[in-house]
């Protein structure tokens, strides 16, 4: 099996070549760059990885995304963060998706008081993805579910994976609003999920047992051919009570998953959403 990791955050020593935003959000120091991140795809056995924009850190500065996907270009792809509000955030993704390895854009609700997900910027990012093949990443909460449905139904041809399946937490249980509402977006067939929120959810330790039936629970509604995880790189930053190899293991072993399950969710899906 050649594993697929989906959700890998990359950083850089060099804040010269590489500035980050105002007030960035740093991994500990010696984690998070591209030396890092091998050691820890190496030692898990993980053979490909989708590389996603820092915002974070960097911000709306895809250029340690683009470099790193380029240069990485045998193992990797990148997914920009671009400002849908931005006109020339259009030929920003051209110049990405043309030059430096990139599949897809993450999309984000509007900075505003209001915020939005729904609005002519997006549907232009949109389109323009429909246009040149990309993957859009939908990162929201819960209560944005609604503005995802009304884009998946007009950009039926649009392949979207819903980032952390818009962060389900166990004490809210399998039957939250969040569980529901996201279930209930198995519906459209260009959607798939990020199985990458059973630590961050949890209020307990490795395994993380309290999430195990929110995890099954969106496998049930997706179907493994829809499912996908991703590490959250760096650990240490974003998951903090789990190592790389355990949060792996959680699915290569505590989930009980057969292994036509592990295999789709693992490698099938991701390599045909990502890489084919």
């Amino acid at each position: 099996m050649q594993i697929v990791d989906t959700h890998a955050h990359i950083y850089h020593p060099d804040e010269t070549a590489y500035p980050k935003k105002e007030d960035p959000l740093r991994p500990p120091e010696g984690t998070g760059d591209i030396g890092h991140l091998k050691e820890e795809i190496q030692a898990s056995d993980v053979g490909r990885v989708v590389l996603v924009q820092t915002g974070s850190a960097y911000q709306w500065d895809n250029r340690l995304l683009g470099d790193t996907a380029a240069e990485q270009r045998d193992w990797t792809v990148g997914v920009c963060t671009l400002d849908p509000e931005a006109q020339e955030s259009v030929t920003e993704l051209e110049r990405l998706v043309g030059d430096c390895n990139v599949k897809g854009l993450r999309m984000e609700p509007t900075k505003s008081r209001y915020p939005m997900f729904y609005h002519p910027g997006a549907s232009r990012m949109w389109e323009v993805a429909r246009r040149l093949n990309v993957v859009i990443c939908a990162h929201i909460q819960a209560r944005f579910l609604d503005p995802l449905a009304k884009l998946l139904s007009r950009y039926p041809d649009v392949p979207v994976v819903l980032d952390h399946a818009a962060y389900p937490k166990a004490a809210d249980g399998v039957d939250s609003e969040t569980v529901q509402g996201v279930a209930g977006l198995a519906r459209f067939r260009n959607l798939h999920v990020k199985l990458t929120f059973a630590v961050t959810g949890s209020d307990v330790a490795y395994p993380f047992e309290d999430m195990h039936p929110i995890v099954h629970r969106m496998i049930e509604a997706f179907g493994p051919d829809r499912c996908m995880w991703g590490s959250d790189f760096p650990c240490e930053l974003w998951l903090k009570k789990a190592s790389y190899a355990e949060h792996l293991a959680l699915f290569s072993d505590a989930l009980e998953l057969s292994d036509g399950e592990k295999g789709a969710i693992l490698e099938e899906t991701p390599a045909r959403v990502w890489f084919e």
